[in-house]
């Protein structure tokens, strides 16, 4: 594909897209579909040559469509809402051409500079101390962005880990990190989300499920008697998510 030819598709997609959009409503919110049903709509192998543009838009339809859930649809009631508005459709084409890669500032000076203000202006929004924002010069620094909730989940419990075993050589010495970590236990609520039992599967710490009071909600009492039954066990209580 040329650069004329991109022009010419690109505004094509964007006309699908805003018909998808306009017309999502009609669509039926869950494929009537079975686990498999693509394979007899595809090849068995890959292409040894590439396809005209036009064929492979029409698998769009035909292969894609009837197996999505979705998300955008008024009709969608289950999971969480997941919209997504022009103005961020627009910023992803933009972004998915500029393809920045924001791991270090130098990589992308731009990318960086604009998630910190932006996590700053987040962390007033909800009125979080001053050491949590990037403007603060005390800082050891603010937010960052993460792709996903449930690997928000497990950074923060990673991050918790590494204190926590800094925190155990600072005071005691003898034992290894891993050592350290075989008795590190973190809490969450017997109601919290599948990620934070994942979050401790791959950080390898032990995870404490807590009842739940009527209202389905993590209650401090039962939160204190389990830590202190653990701390005699002579395990180290790090991490608690509610």
């Amino acid at each position: 594909m040329n650069i004329e030819e991109y022009r010419m598709r690109g505004k094509e997609m964007v006309d699908y897209i805003a018909d998808y959009l306009e017309n999502i409503r009609d669509r039926r919110v869950f494929p009537n579909v079975k686990p498999g049903y693509m394979r007899n709509l595809l090849p068995e192998s890959a292409p040894l040559e590439g396809e005209e543009w036009q064929n492979i838009f029409l698998d769009v339809e035909r292969v894609i469509m009837p197996g999505i859930t979705h998300w955008q649809s008024p009709h969608m009631h289950a999971y969480f809402p997941a919209t997504s508005s022009f103005p961020s459709l627009l910023g992803d084409m933009l972004a998915d051409a500029v393809n920045c890669l924001g791991f270090t500032w130098a990589s992308s000076p731009a990318c960086t500079e604009l998630e910190t203000i932006v996590m700053s202006w987040l962390g007033k929004m909800i009125g979080l101390p001053d050491v949590f924002l990037h403007t603060n010069s005390a800082s050891k620094g603010g937010g960052v962005i993460q792709t996903t909730a449930s690997e928000a989940t497990l950074v923060c419990l990673l991050a918790g880990r590494t204190q926590a075993i800094r925190r155990f050589h600072e005071h005691t010495s003898g034992l290894s990190d891993s050592e350290i970590n075989a008795r590190l236990v973190a809490y969450c609520s017997d109601q919290a989300h599948s990620s934070v039992e994942k979050a401790a599967l791959i950080g390898l710490v032990r995870m404490r499920y807590i009842k739940s009071d009527d209202d389905l909600c993590l209650r401090g009492d039962a939160l204190r008697e389990a830590i202190l039954n653990d701390t005699k066990l002579g395990l180290i209580p790090f991490w608690v998510s509610v």
